[in-house]
């Protein structure tokens, strides 16, 4: 791979900016460069030099093309939500957000599918199509306020993906803006193409690498008429994972099936000042299982089901949510818990995925590392298909990135994960954190592979230079 590009921006290049975006969409003005420095990644900020908006694909095109030609780094940004690092500005250079091509072009009811651009939000676009029956399945925890262009960049799976599967599994089409200000189309608007390579799913999950996305076609599904939630209070953490698999092999698929353990449901809870889960002293983790579909008495039964099958773990008293707000109440307290631990000082996170049955041997791993290198974790995740959030403090260290002692700590970690058959990420890509430990899991001949092909795509690698690989 070529060094990343390291050209400065000049006052020349702000003024092309200006005339290509517009004056109000290009900033430089301190406040605004301290805003777009960070995401959500532990505690890390890098400011970049300007901060440019476009609205179209055209004024990306015109952007990218200069710097392009003087080397400029360019940041691709959706609305910061990533944990890995992924929109961090850390080459200085422009930071691109897409945060104005906010508009949902198309839903198609007939073909069952939907055009949008990719500054919506995922929640809205969700609500979008629902109001005319029709569902998009993945959801982020941080579906309220994150970008489908970001959940397209991190391939981002959330609570539905256990049934559903993840953002991959419906994206057909993309128009994508090189690096060098070309305006491709990767694929087709059909449900089957075997037209040459798959561009479109080597775009999804490159983390804004290989190009920026300005225009996705998703697939859509009939919205599900039914759903029931329960929770189920293990006095086990070990149990509970155990119960995953065997409620799988059983033959039975949840609509989300979500592990929150006990540390971590106290912290949300005083977080949201909710009382919606019972928290006793005897209680190390609680799942939460969702079945939908469209008889509600099937779905009745499949819930009598689960809780006979359950019954046979040291658990507590099973809890029903009866109604809408009860779910939903229920939602917010998984949806935040990111957020709450975080605050708490749990800042360094790690996404873990495992084959399902190897869900309590990954957790029981993760509880003794914090003992061997003094560091408190929480877990907390989408248990149903293996993958584990992990959240840990450490006195005195806030930030993996760059920090000798953690990184010791997480390559323990991942090098146990992939003994478990697993990988050192789910669905929050590998970003500027992840990418010391990608030799863990790939050989050199892959990682050469990878960077073969951002070069294709990138030849003066100006576009999130130094994610994903790590230095040769």
């Amino acid at each position: 791979m070529e060094t990343a590009a390291t050209g400065t921006v000049s006052a020349q290049h702000i003024e092309s900016f200006r005339k290509i975006a517009g004056d109000a969409n290009v900033s430089m003005d301190e406040e605004t460069l301290r805003h777009y420095a960070h995401d959500e990644t532990e505690n890390l900020a890098f400011p970049p030099e300007v901060v440019i908006k476009p609205r179209t694909a055209e004024e990306i095109s015109e952007i990218l093309k200069i710097c392009n030609e003087y080397k400029i780094p360019v940041t691709p940004r959706g609305a910061g939500t990533g944990l890995s690092g992924g929109a961090l500005p850390h080459l200085g250079g422009v930071l691109l957000s897409t945060e104005r091509m906010n508009s949902i072009r198309e839903i198609d009811e007939r073909n069952l599918q939907v055009t949008t651009e990719p500054g919506v939000i995922t929640e809205v676009l969700q609500d979008a199509v629902k109001e005319k029956g029709l569902f998009y399945p993945p959801d982020p925890a941080s579906r309220g306020s994150c970008f489908i262009g970001g959940n397209i960049s991190e391939n981002s799976g959330g609570p539905k993906a256990v049934k559903y599967g993840v953002v991959k599994d419906y994206v057909l089409n993309l128009e994508v803006v090189l690096p060098t200000g070309e305006m491709i189309w990767t694929g087709a608007n059909v449900l089957k193409n075997s037209t040459g390579y798959n561009l479109t799913q080597l775009v999804v999950g490159s983390e804004g690498t290989l190009g920026i996305v300005t225009k996705i076609v998703l697939r859509l599904i009939p919205h599900p008429k039914y759903d029931l939630l329960m929770l189920v209070p293990f006095k086990s953490l070990e149990q509970a994972g155990e119960a995953v698999s065997a409620i799988f092999r059983e033959g039975f698929t949840p609509s989300a099936m979500e592990l929150v353990e006990i540390n971590a449901l106290k912290i949300v809870s005083r977080m949201v000042e909710s009382s919606a889960v019972p928290v006793t002293d005897d209680t190390e983790a609680h799942l939460i299982i969702e079945v939908d579909g469209n008889d509600i008495d099937v779905l009745m039964k499949e819930m009598e089901a689960i809780s006979s099958l359950l019954a046979g773990y040291d658990i507590g008293e099973i809890y029903f949510a009866d109604d809408a707000q009860q779910k939903a109440e229920l939602w917010k307290l998984r949806r935040k818990v990111a957020e709450a631990v975080k605050l708490e000082g749990y800042t360094i996170e790690e996404d873990t995925v495992v084959p399902r049955a190897a869900l309590p041997g990954l957790i029981k791993a993760v509880k003794e590392l914090g003992k061997k290198h003094d560091f408190d974790v929480v877990c907390y995740g989408h248990a149903g298909d293996g993958n584990l959030h992990i959240r840990i403090k450490k006195e005195g260290i806030p930030n993996s990135h760059g920090n000798p002692v953690m990184t010791a700590a997480l390559r323990e970690l991942f090098e146990l994960v992939k003994k478990m058959g697993g990988t050192i990420s789910g669905e929050h890509g590998i970003g500027l954190i992840q990418k010391p430990y990608m030799d863990i899991v790939f050989k050199d001949t892959q990682l050469r592979l990878m960077r073969d092909i951002k070069k294709s795509f990138d030849p003066n690698n100006i576009l999130n230079a130094g994610k994903i690989f790590p230095a040769e």
